[in-house]
């Protein structure tokens, strides 16, 4: 399918109605058909305009410009300049006052491309990912150079902190800060630990670093060494991650051999050694403290946390872990400086984001954008929208331990600060995108069963806890559940998010809880009514399915 160039929303609230949004609709569609422009440019409308007077509104992406109020007649001119000539139409923009509602951080955005702009896999698919030569003369090792003959280690964690650079694992914590941790941690030997164990359902990103530019991170760690204070790293990578691990493998070699990894790095008094270390298969090891337990020799099971790894992490040192994207920003924030880094993004959330694009989209894959694009315009640009023209009906975040995200969120600026205040996460950056036909108790039951078999049953709370919801949601599914199960499923959440041992057990019930928080009517036709809206659910009487979650891959455990 060819991909669309432009996206442009029409408001269609009360007002805007009122106001002849419709006519501007059909305008705009004929308008666009006329000049040819059809395949190009998709058509649509927006509901949630917030307390926007000057309607109705068009918003035009990829540039996020907003016009108000439009009518019918100022159609051609905005089609004519805009979308065929890409020239902003200041007449039409309107009063810069500032909106209430979701889309008012639209203004800020004035005249910005959300286009994919590559930092992270600036290199994959463009240089010899086994080859350091061809590294070399993409930049490779100018940053860790930078760093060792003009940077003193309090200088470049400084660097780190100004560019506001935020962990892509999913949790967002200011890297720098946690570096800064390290650094002044008491104790020797410290180590960096680069956490590859890339193991919730449909993330795949490091994968993509790993395989398409595996010395960026062997350099990154490098940098994050000479900063701590490390003489030993350790690179913990999913198992099944074979092609990744013998890339590594290679990286570290001939790193060593060229004196750019192990003794005298550089010529300088710095050693520095990177251990690799594949996983078994669980789950729970992309836990920090439960990975630091497997390279130990131990079972992998989460420690209680405090104390935390900067100071007692591996073998009881100070120890600094980082995830495989957070570290492949590194270099080019050292090369480049942190001014550089701030020109992607938001002001809260800067840089870029790796996702991968799972569901019921026209494409799945990778992309890398700047953070606080929305969804619509990942769905509907990167993705070339719904499959079959369906409608969005949720996306998950970040694997089986992400937010549910309902549709009417979808134009909310996808940055940590703006989904923290929306009450969803981020995580790790994996969107699985789900149409009108998904069923939500479904799609509930086939997470829990992933939490019930990848928990460590180390503590009560998440062992009987991701059972007892499976039970729960199971029933409801076959319509044998009772009203009392909603308030059951709401307590016994809580209790796990409370009393679990990590973060597994206390984020396995957060689909269940965003299900009910944005889904409850349709949960509770399965339990009053008996009845799967869907038609997935195998209950008499339900409708016929088309095709069931539990077909699609991407929801399902690894």
């Amino acid at each position: 399918m060819k991909p669309i160039r432009s996206m442009v929303l029409v408001s269609n609230d009360p007002l805007s109605i009122e106001h002849g949004a419709g006519d501007v609709f059909q305008a705009l569609q004929a308008e666009i058909r006329r000049l040819g422009l059809a395949e190009d440019i998709r058509v649509g409308t927006i509901a949630d305009v917030g307390d926007w007077e000057e309607t109705p509104l068009v918003i035009i992406y990829p540039e996020a410009v907003v016009y108000s109020p439009v009518t019918a007649e100022d159609v051609p001119i905005l089609v004519e300049e805009h979308l065929l000539h890409g020239h902003i139409v200041k007449s039409l923009l309107g009063k810069m006052h500032e909106p209430v509602g979701e889309i008012a951080w639209l203004r800020t955005r004035l005249g910005t491309l959300p286009v994919q702009q590559r930092v992270v896999l600036s290199r994959a698919g463009v240089i010899d990912p086994e080859s350091l030569d061809d590294y070399l003369l993409h930049d490779g090792y100018s940053a860790l150079g930078k760093a060792l003959t003009s940077m003193t280690p309090a200088q470049v964690i400084a660097e780190i902190e100004k560019s506001d650079l935020q962990g892509r694992g999913g949790a967002g914590f200011p890297t720098g800060r946690k570096w800064a941790f390290v650094r002044s941690a008491q104790g020797q030997p410290k180590y960096v630990i680069c956490n590859a164990d890339e193991s919730e359902p449909g993330t795949f990103k490091d994968r993509l670093i790993l395989e398409g530019d595996p010395f960026s991170v062997i350099e990154a760690m490098t940098i994050a060494a000479y900063a701590v204070g490390a003489q030993d790293g350790f690179i913990y990578i999913r198992g099944e991650y074979r092609l990744a691990y013998r890339r590594l493998e290679n990286a570290i070699q001939q790193a060593t051999q060229r004196g750019l990894l192990g003794d005298h790095i550089f010529g300088k008094d710095f050693n520095f050694h990177i251990h690799l270390h594949a996983g078994a298969g669980a789950y729970i090891c992309g836990e920090e403290t439960a990975l630091i337990e497997s390279i130990e020799g131990k079972r992998g099971q989460p420690r209680p946390r405090p104390p935390y790894p900067p100071t007692y992490g591996l073998w009881g040192k100070p120890t600094l872990v980082n995830n495989v994207e957070t570290l492949a920003n590194i270099p080019p924030i050292i090369r480049n400086g942190a001014e550089w880094f701030h020109q992607f993004g938001t002001q809260r959330s800067r840089g870029t984001k790796v996702y991968t694009i799972l569901g019921n989209v026209n494409f799945t894959g990778v992309i890398e954008v700047p953070l606080g694009i929305t969804l619509r315009e990942v769905i509907e640009i990167y993705g070339k929208g719904i499959k079959r023209g369906a409608q969005l009906k949720l996306v998950q975040t970040g694997g089986s331990s992400g937010s549910i995200v309902p549709a009417s969120l979808q134009d909310t600026p996808m940055d940590f600060e703006s989904w923290r205040k929306a009450g969803v996460s981020l995580g790790s950056g994996a969107l699985l995108i789900c149409d009108e036909h998904t069923c939500v108790v479904d799609l509930a039951k086939v997470i829990l069963q992933f939490f019930r078999f990848e928990s460590c049953a180390k503590c009560a709370p998440c062992r009987v806890g991701t059972q007892r919801l499976y039970q729960l949601m199971s029933e409801i599914s076959q319509g044998r559940g009772a009203p009392e199960y909603l308030d059951e499923i709401l307590v016994l959440g809580r209790d796990m998010e409370l009393l679990s041992n990590c973060g597994l057990g206390q984020t396995a019930s957060v689909a269940v809880r965003d299900i009910l928080k944005y889904f409850r009517d349709e949960v509770e036709e399965h339990i009053y009514q008996r009845v799967c809206r869907a038609g997935v659910c195998q209950i008499p009487g339900s409708p016929p399915a088309e095709f069931s979650m539990s077909q699609q891959p991407a929801a399902q455990a690894d």
